[in-house]
C-alpha cells in the first residue's frame, strides 16, 4: 500500500491510474517532508508536470486527491497552497466505513435514510426514471432461485431511486449503504436469508413499492419501505 492510501485512506484504486498514485504519493511526501511549507504555494501545474515528467492532467488529477483530503486548497488564478495540519486522524475511507459497519448499524441508517429516500424520489423522479426502475423491476421478478442475482438488480433498484430524489447527496449516501450491504456478514446470511419463497416475497413488496411511486402515492410509497424494514429488523434478530 502506498504512502498517500495508508496516510489519506485514499483506497479507490480502480479511479485513480499507478501514474496519478505516484504523483500523489511524492507531493504527499514533499508536504509531510516540509518541502512545502504551510502556506506556501506549490509550483504551478506546469512547472510540476515538468518536475515529474508526467502531463498536466496527470499533475491536475493528483492536486484534486490531495485537496479532497485537506490537504493543500486551491485558488482560482493563483494556485495551490498547502493547508496548515489539523492534527486530526485521517478520515476514515468510504471503504474503511463499510467494513466496520455492523448488520445493526446497517439497519439503523436504513431507518432514517430510506423513508425520505422514498419520499423525496415520489416527488422528484422524472417519468423516464419512473420507466427505468419499471425495467428493473422487472429484472428483479425474472429471478427466482439465484440470491447473488437478485441482490444485484435489488441494488440496483435503489439505487435508481437514490438518484430519483435528485439529490446527489442522498444518491452518495446510499452508495455507501449497498457497499455495507456487501460486506461478509451479508453474504453469508444471502444463503440462508434469501429462498426461493422469500425471493418471491421480496419482488410483491418491490412491485407495491414501484406502483406507489409510479402512482405518485407518497404516504403508500413510505409506508411500504417503513413496513419492509420492520420485516427485514425481524429477519436480522432471528440471524442474531
Amino acid at each position: 500500500m502506498s504512502l498517500a492510501q495508508q496516510i489519506i485512506g485514499f483506497t479507490a484504486q480502480t479511479q485513480m491510474s499507478a501514474t496519478v498514485q505516484t504523483v500523489v504519493d511524492t507531493l504527499y511526501g514533499r508536504i509531510r517532508s516540509g518541502e512545502y511549507a504551510v502556506d506556501e504555494r506549490l509550483p504551478s501545474e506546469r512547472m510540476l508536470s515538468s518536475d515529474l515528467g508526467v502531463a498536466r492532467n496527470t499533475v491536475r488529477e493528483a492536486l484534486e486527491v490531495l485537496e479532497s483530503h485537506g490537504l493543500i486548497r486551491r485558488r482560482a488564478g493563483s494556485g495551490s497552497y498547502v493547508n496548515p495540519p489539523t492534527g486530526d486522524a485521517p478520515a476514515a475511507s468510504h471503504s474503511e466505513i463499510a467494513a466496520s459497519s455492523s448488520p445493526l448499524d446497517l439497519q439503523v441508517i436504513r431507518g432514517i435514510l430510506e423513508p425520505d429516500m422514498v419520499r423525496l424520489a415520489v416527488v422528484n423522479m422524472p417519468p423516464r426514471d419512473i420507466e427505468a426502475l419499471g425495467e428493473i423491476l422487472s429484472d428483479i421478478e425474472a429471478v427466482h432461485t439465484d440470491p447473488g442475482a437478485f441482490v444485484r438488480h435489488e441494488e440496483a433498484f435503489y439505487r435508481k431511486i437514490a438518484a430519483g430524489t435528485g439529490n446527489p447527496l442522498i444518491a452518495g449516501c446510499y452508495d455507501l449503504v449497498i457497499d455495507a450491504c456487501r460486506q461478509s456478514f451479508r453474504s453469508a446470511q444471502l444463503r440462508r436469508h434469501l429462498t426461493p419463497a422469500r425471493i418471491e416475497a421480496y419482488q410483491k413488496r418491490y412491485n407495491s413499492l414501484f406502483n406507489a411511486i409510479a402512482a405518485r402515492d407518497t404516504d403508500a410509497a413510505v409506508e411500504f419501505i417503513k413496513l419492509h424494514l420492520i420485516e427485514e429488523q425481524r429477519h436480522l434478530l432471528q440471524e442474531a
